[in-house]
């Protein structure tokens, strides 16, 4: 992969990594302004609800924050853009759909199938 695609991809991810922690930020003062002291039932379970929610969006956000920074890494090292599998290139079309991505598409698909045939979680 050339010098500039992989400044491209380091600047894709750090910009979005940089606008999902400034997500979490708001998601924080979000959940202290939702907390009610209500008696009713119905306000708190629909707190809790709203609550749960925002916690689940953030827990994902958190997993993808992680994939950007071991990307960067992978960038750094020079090992990004490589399927883990395989070790051949993962096609910048694929890159730049999942910018994230540590396999190629034909060991992707592999493994989908193998777990939908298998029924394992990998």
């Amino acid at each position: 992969m050339e010098q500039s695609d992989l400044n491209r991809f380091q600047e894709i991810l750090e910009a979005w990594r940089k606008e999902l922690l400034g997500q979490a930020g708001g998601a924080v003062s979000r959940l202290a302004d939702m907390e009610e002291k209500s008696p009713d039932p119905s306000d708190r379970a629909s707190f809790e609800e709203g609550r749960d929610y925002l916690i689940r969006i953030r827990s994902r956000e958190s997993r993808l924050i992680r994939k950007i920074n071991e990307a960067l890494k992978r960038i750094e090292d020079g090992s990004y853009g490589s399927c883990e599998t395989c070790g051949e290139e993962i096609g910048i079309g694929r890159l730049q759909a999942r910018p994230v991505t540590t396999y190629c598409i034909e060991c992707k698909t592999r493994m989908e199938a193998e777990e939908k045939t298998y029924g394992t979680g990998g």
